[in-house]
């Protein structure tokens, strides 16, 4: 029996995942894992995550479109009527995870070209953790497709641009 299969009769919800959304998030754990090891030099956190999109944008690699689309689909996902949605409080922010650079991020109040790639990317993160750590499974990983896809797309930006510009210093 290989892993999926194991999964699809033991896992609280797996067998309900579509192949996509079964991808997606496989695809995820990949990617990230990439992206820990090179660019943030196996330090994930949100420090080493602002770090580096400082550096990024220093060395001239990022533009304000740079993560345009994985914005829009957090500002929709996690802002409206003025505030923040029932799913922002799910990321389950922790002390140094730059909640407040997100925040800002998210309401237009910045829109400098580090702030929203380190905004984006500590949303990627908090998926990680939330992810490896178990608490998307307590959901059954039920509705987070568009989470796993938005996520995948900011990691290759993100590793592109790791590749152009390096880690930061």
């Amino acid at each position: 029996m290989n892993a999926i299969e194991w999964l699809h009769n033991h896992a609280p919800g797996f067998a309900n995942l579509s192949a996509e959304e079964r991808e997606a998030i496989m695809q995820f754990s990949l990617l990230w894992s990439l992206f820990e090891s090179g660019a943030l030099k196996t330090n994930g956190n949100a420090k080493a995550i602002a770090d580096l999109s400082a550096h990024w944008a220093n060395q001239g690699g990022l533009a304000k479109d740079s993560f345009a689309q994985a914005l829009a689909y957090f500002q929709n996902r996690y802002v409206g009527n003025g505030g923040f949605t029932y799913h922002f409080g799910h990321l389950h922010f922790r002390n140094g995870d730059k909640k407040e650079l997100v925040e800002r991020v998210l309401r237009g109040e910045s829109d400098a070209p580090s702030d929203i790639a380190a905004a984006v990317l500590i949303i990627v993160f908090r998926y990680r953790n939330n992810y490896l750590h178990g608490m998307k499974w307590a959901y059954e990983l039920k509705g987070q497709l568009g989470n796993f896809t938005t996520a995948n797309a900011a990691l290759m930006e993100a590793l592109e641009l790791y590749g152009a510009h390096g880690a930061a210093p």
